[in-house]
């Protein structure tokens, strides 16, 4: 118990011993040295006999073995110490944001997983982002919800931030640290609690990652059906309302959500809702949840809907010699009430990153991917009117799966798409744009993007969820040189202008964080912002959890 709290002790005496070591090595380095310049003298004056001179030899390559040994052990010894340092340092910089007291307390509780080793704080505190490194202070790996009440009593008390953590795959930098803080990593708490098939909803902690609870629910014939980028945790996803490639047809994840069990910066546990299939009683407190990134409470606890695997599900393929006609495809397949399960597009430099990356040689233009599932009957003829749709629009090519294996090898396009962007700049960093605009207006957003990138020396493939607007750009650029970060930076702040003017939104599904918060006026109204800050200062008066995300620290201070 009193491991990390006497840690900085620890450290000092750690060093002295080093410090007396090397000390000592330094003695025996010198008096080494001494005997081989005596063994030097004697040998100049010695006979040159066969078995003097083989006891030289020998002694030399002792000696030179001794050498390099002590050489060893010297960088050893110099490489423990600078890490001793640097852990003391942080260790330091740790006691003054977070008081020994509440140090104390947190060792008691909790023991080994309340850590403060840079390891642990590095793994935290970056994510899949652009944003640069912020460490927390501190990790907390908590195993159920009774320690995360405790914990959050402890960072009330002691005005301590608190930032959620799920599996760190967050594109916009919730995870990040910006006012230091203690991450509460969910790791240890990604059970499924049940499974309701009759009721059609599962019961999951937050740490859970969406791909292993559709692992589980495979075997009694549902799945989830929001699926944003691999790896994502239900924690994280409920945080930022993703949604996914299913989103077309399932929606988001305030879709999709029937009620949650939340923790609030007062250590209240609060029941968001039943888990009736409606209900209109008080306000709708599981969506004030849902999109609020760790900034009001904390979720343990989430009751998701489930859905039947589908009996079939076929995969088409669709070219065409531009954006506009694309899009037309896609408009006019939804208005023709077609019930598509996914609809993805694709520009010709993500077709060419795709080919680059995996040895396909799919058409390098713009494409469409369309995931039609049902019965049999159902979809084929999905895939019929689908294909009649796109030669109204001139499609250069309708390819169709047959068997699974033709499923997987045209969705296998979409699948590694942003894995193969990076082949076309292999240096850079990949900044995921993230705006979703009425589908009525996607391809002259695209097109206008698209200006813009040409103005600069970047590159950016393009991935859209064709079917309810939102798109992505994967733009390639080097954060060490000025002229590509300001490029980036022109590039995205355009298309989110652009997309807000149509009466889009400056992110579909990543979420605010703390990097489009300056979009958020532009948007929603000066009046729409102020109420959110109203209900963050009414729910967190402390300001302690995730601190910074949505509304700034800053903005958060102010009376009004």
């Amino acid at each position: 118990m009193k491991r990390v709290i006497n840690n900085f002790i620890s450290n000092q005496q750690s060093l002295k011993r080093i410090s007396s070591f090397k000390n000592s090595l330094s003695i025996n380095r010198l008096s080494s040295n001494n005997y081989k310049s005596n063994f030097k003298n004697e040998s100049f004056n010695s006979s040159s006999s066969t078995s003097t001179s083989t006891s030289i030899n020998n002694n030399s390559k002792i000696l030179f073995t001794t050498g390099l040994g002590l050489f060893g052990l010297l960088t050893t010894i110099t490489y423990l110490e600078e890490e001793k340092k640097k852990e003391i340092n942080s260790l330091n910089e740790i006691r003054s944001r977070i008081p020994e007291e509440a140090i104390k307390e947190f060792v008691l509780l909790f023991q080994d997983r309340f850590v403060t080793n840079i390891q642990d704080r590095d793994a935290h505190g970056k994510d899949f982002s652009y944003h640069e490194r912020q460490n927390p202070d501190a990790i907390f790996y908590p195993l159920n919800e009774e320690e995360v009440i405790k914990f959050v009593e402890i960072c009330k008390r002691f005005k301590i931030p608190i930032i959620p953590y799920g599996s760190g795959t967050s594109l916009e930098g919730h995870t990040i640290a910006t006012n230091g803080g203690i991450s509460i990593d969910f790791r240890n708490m990604r059970k499924i609690l049940q499974i309701c098939g009759d009721d059609l909803y599962c019961i999951v902690q937050p740490g859970i990652s969406y791909g292993d609870l559709n692992e589980e629910l495979k075997k009694q014939g549902y799945f989830f059906p929001v699926d944003p980028g691999p790896g994502a945790s239900i924690g994280g996803m409920v945080g930022t309302s993703c949604s996914g490639t299913h989103a077309v047809r399932y929606g988001t994840m305030k879709d999709n959500v029937l009620s949650l069990r939340v923790i609030l910066p007062n250590t209240n546990l609060v029941n968001t809702r039943s888990k009736a299939k409606k209900s209109s009683a008080g306000y709708d407190l599981t969506h004030l949840f849902i999109g609020s990134e760790g900034t009001l409470g904390i979720t343990t606890e989430a009751t998701l809907k489930i859905v039947p695997l589908p009996e079939s599900t076929r995969v088409s393929m669709v070219t065409f010699d531009d954006i506009q006609s694309a899009s037309n495809t896609v408009i006019k397949t939804i208005q023709s009430g077609v019930h598509i399960g996914r609809v993805e597009l694709m520009d010709e430099v993500m077709m060419k990153a795709v080919n680059m990356a995996s040895g396909s040689s799919f058409s390098e233009k713009p494409t469409l991917l369309f995931e039609f599932e049902g019965s049999e009957a159902v979809v084929q003829e999905q895939i019929e009117k689908v294909e009649l749709i796109s030669k109204n629009f001139n499609a250069l090519e309708f390819k169709f799966s047959k068997t699974d294996e033709e499923k997987d090898g045209l969705w296998l396009a979409r699948k590694i798409a942003l894995w193969s962007s990076k082949v076309l700049r292999p240096t850079s960093e990949v900044w995921i744009t993230d705006a979703c605009v009425p589908i009525s207006e996607l391809s002259n957003v695209i097109e206008a993007t698209k200006k813009d990138i040409k103005k600069t020396s970047l590159l950016a493939p393009l991935v859209a969820h064709a079917g309810d607007g939102n798109f992505h750009l994967f733009i390639l650029f080097d954060p060490t040189k000025p002229n590509e970060v300001k490029e980036a930076k022109f590039i995205n702040h355009n298309l989110v202008d652009r997309s807000i003017k149509v009466n889009g939104t400056c992110t579909g599904e990543h979420g605010v964080s703390f990097g489009k918060i300056k979009y958020l006026d532009q948007e929603l109204g000066h009046e729409a912002v102020h109420l959110m800050k109203t209900i963050k200062k009414a729910i967190d008066p402390d300001n302690i959890m995730n601190p910074g995300k949505i509304i700034t620290v800053e903005e958060f201070q102010k009376d009004n």
